[in-house]
């Protein structure tokens, strides 16, 4: 389908939120077993990879965890599950999906809705340093 490395969750996010992009350099550095990559939702491959999960960008339009031949989540189940990969203290996170994912998500649609107006946006998608171009697919 399409060149996605073995073994590896893929992290669909926003390339142009500043949130967003905090989320993926603490996601970065937490990532001791080296289980994520990163690929922008605005990026062709972010959307080649949105077409072939056939989602609805109406129904999410911040983060995405792709676990190829396996499952996808997104919304609050994406964050949950890639804190629980984490370890540590993200591990802990976790705890929240005893939340019906009705409530968990509408905090997360709310925090969505409003990341550009809080954290602001950048023009243009990050771009990874020479050490990080690795963890990004293109």
């Amino acid at each position: 389908m399409l060149n996605i490395p073995k073994g590896k969750k893929i992290i669909l996010f926003d390339g142009v939120c500043n949130l967003c992009d905090s989320a993926m350099q603490t996601i970065i550095k937490h990532d001791k077993k080296d289980v994520f990559r990163f690929v922008a939702l605005q990026s062709d491959l972010g959307q080649k990879i949105i077409k072939h999960l056939g989602i609805d960008t109406q129904k999410t339009d911040s983060i995405i965890l792709y676990q190829p031949g396996f499952a996808y989540y997104y919304k609050s189940e994406a964050a949950l599950e890639i804190a629980k990969h984490l370890g540590g203290i993200f591990y802990f996170a976790s705890l929240f999906s005893i939340l019906p994912t009705s409530f968990s998500n509408y905090i997360y649609d709310y925090i969505a809705k409003n990341r550009y107006k809080w954290y602001g946006k950048k023009e243009t998608c990050l771009i990874p340093t020479k050490d990080l171009q690795a963890k990004f697919l293109d």
